[in-house]
C-alpha cells in the first residue's frame, strides 16, 4: 500500500490507517499493543550513536506503548536506500535526512507535512533559517536534529609558533600563513579537500553557486565559478600547501594528519569535534581554533548550511505515524537536543538549548560563532545531487589529470541533465 501515498496533508494520511502497512513492517499497531516504529539514524554509528540509542530508551521508557526499532544506517548509504525503500516497501516511519534530502523525498511524496502536529509543536523555537530549510512547496517536512556548516579549525599552537596571532581572514592571508608555519613549525600550513562539498566555500567567496536556482540558470562554468575554482586550485600547490590528496581514503587522511599536529589548518565542520579531542594535538581542548573560512576577492565568506532533519514518512499507517511524531517531538526536545550536544559536541537547532555548559564546549562555542556566515541551500530538491559530477571533476583537476576549463565544462553539462529545465 506504500507505492504512490501521497504526503498532501496529515489527515489524510492518517485516514489510511486500515489499509496502509507501518514503516516497520511490524504488527503493532492493534489498541491493546504497543507500536513499533522504525527510525533509519545515520549519525556515525561509532562516535554519536551511542547517544542516540540511549535517548531511544528514554522515549520507551516515557512511553509505554511506543516501541523504536533502532537501525544505523551508513550516512553515504542511507539516500538511496531510502529512495528504494519508499518506492517500494519497508521505509522507516522515521529518517534522520540530511537537510538536502529533505526537499527531494517531500517532492518525490514520501515525506508527511509536518505542520500543525506534535512534532511541530515548538516550531517557533527553532531558528527560523533551518525551519525554511526543511520546508518544500510551502510546507514543512522535517524537524532541524542538528545544524552545522564549514569553518577553518586551527591548530593555535602552530600558528602562535610561526609567530601568527590570529586566523586569516582571506584565502591570499591563509597561504602567507601556511608559509610561515612551514618555515617555523616545519609543518604545512593547509591541506585542502578536493571534495565538492568543501569547495563550495569558495564559490559563495566569489558570489556565486554552481545554478543560480531563481533565474534557473547553470552557473557552475560562469566567470565568476572559474574565478572560485582557480582560488581553490591555488591552494594544493605553494610553500606550507599540502598537495592534493585525490584517494579514496583522501578525507581520512586529511583528519589524521590535523588531530595529530601534521598540518595546521583544514576546513572541517563540527561533527568531527569529538574526533578533534581524540587527537594528540588537541588534547588541551583550547588548541582548538575555529574562524569562518576565508573570504574571496568580493569580500564575503561563508559555506553550506548543513545538519540533518528527522522526517516521517508518508506510507506509515496512524498509528505509527501518531508514535512517529510523538518521537519526533521528543528527539528534537530542548532537553534533548542539550543531551546530545553535551555527548556529540553537535550543534542544537534551537535557541533553548544553548544552555551555558553546552556553551562551555570550546568546539561548540566556536562553531557557533560561524554560523551567521553560513549559507542556507536553494529551496532545489536536486540541489544536493549538484555535487555529484564535481565530485567526479574536481579530483582530476586537481591530480592534474584534467584542465579547469575541461573539468568545469564537463560538470557544467552533468549538472544540466539533473536539471533539464535551467538552461546554461
Amino acid at each position: 500500500m506504500r507505492r504512490g501515498i501521497a504526503a498532501t496533508a496529515l489527515v489524510a494520511s492518517l485516514a489510511l490507517a486500515a489499509t496502509a502497512c507501518g514503516g516497520s513492517g511490524d504488527s503493532g499497531d492493534k489498541a491493546d499493543g504497543p507500536v513499533t516504529i522504525t527510525w533509519w539514524d545515520t549519525s556515525n554509528a561509532t562516535n554519536e550513536a551511542p547517544t542516540y540509542k540511549a535517548l531511544v530508551k528514554q522515549f520507551e521508557a516515557a512511553n509505554k506503548g511506543i516501541k523504536v526499532k533502532y537501525v544505523n544506517v551508513p550516512f553515504d548509504q542511507a539516500q538511496n536506500k531510502f529512495d528504494t525503500a519508499a518506492g517500494s516497501k519497508g521505509a522507516p516511519d522515521v529518517l534522520r535526512s540530511e537537510v538536502g534530502w529533505t526537499p527531494a523525498f517531500a517532492k518525490k511524496g514520501y515525506f508527511l507535512p509536518l505542520d500543525g502536529t506534535e512534532a511541530l509543536a515548538d516550531q517557533s523555537k527553532f531558528q527560523p533559517n533551518l525551519i525554511e530549510q526543511a520546508k518544500y512547496d510551502g510546507k514543512t517536512y522535517g524537524v532541524p536534529l542538528v545544524t552545522d556548516t564549514l569553518a577553518l579549525v586551527y591548530n593555535k599552537a602552530l600558528f602562535a609558533k610561526a609567530g601568527i596571532t590570529e586566523a586569516p581572514k582571506t584565502w591570499d592571508e591563509l597561504k602567507a600563513d601556511a608559509a610561515k608555519i612551514k618555515t617555523k613549525a616545519k609543518v604545512d600550513g593547509y591541506w585542502g579537500s578536493t571534495q565538492a562539498y568543501y569547495a563550495q566555500t569558495f564559490l559563495y567567496g566569489e558570489g556565486t553557486d554552481t545554478v543560480d536556482a531563481s533565474a534557473k540558470k547553470v552557473t557552475v562554468n560562469s566567470d565568476a565559478a572559474k574565478k572560485a575554482y582557480g582560488t581553490w586550485l591555488s591552494m594544493f600547490s605553494g610553500k606550507g600547501l599540502h598537495k592534493a590528496d585525490t584517494t579514496a581514503d583522501a578525507y581520512a587522511h586529511i583528519q589524521d594528519a590535523f588531530v595529530n599536529g601534521k598540518v595546521a589548518a583544514i576546513i572541517q565542520g563540527p561533527w568531527e569535534i569529538t574526533n578533534f579531542y581524540k587527537g594528540s594535538a588537541f588534547s588541551d581542548k583550547s588548541n582548538l581554533g575555529i574562524a569562518t573560512v576565508p573570504a574571496g576577492s568580493t569580500g564575503k565568506a561563508g559555506a553550506p548550511t548543513g545538519g540533518h532533519n528527522l522526517s516521517v514518512y508518508a506510507g506509515s499507517d496512524s498509528a505509527h505515524q501518531k508514535a512517529a511524531l510523538k518521537f519526533v517531538n521528543f528527539m528534537t526536545s530542548a532537553k534533548t537536543q542539550t543531551q546530545i550536544a553535551l555527548k556529540n559536541s553537535t550543534l542544537p537547532t534551537r535557541d533553548d538549548a544553548y544552555t551555558a555548559e553546552v556553551k562551555a564546549d570550546p568546539g561548540i562555542a566556536g562553531y557557533q560563532t560561524v554560523l551567521p556566515a553560513a549559507q542556507p541551500r536553494p529551496a532545489l530538491p536536486e540541489y544536493s545531487s549538484l555535487w555529484g559530477p564535481l565530485d567526479t571533476e574536481l579530483p582530476k583537476i586537481a591530480g592534474g589529470k584534467e584542465s579547469l576549463d575541461k573539468g568545469l565544462s564537463n560538470a557544467e553539462l552533468a549538472i544540466a541533465k539533473l536539471v533539464p529545465d535551467f538552461s546554461k
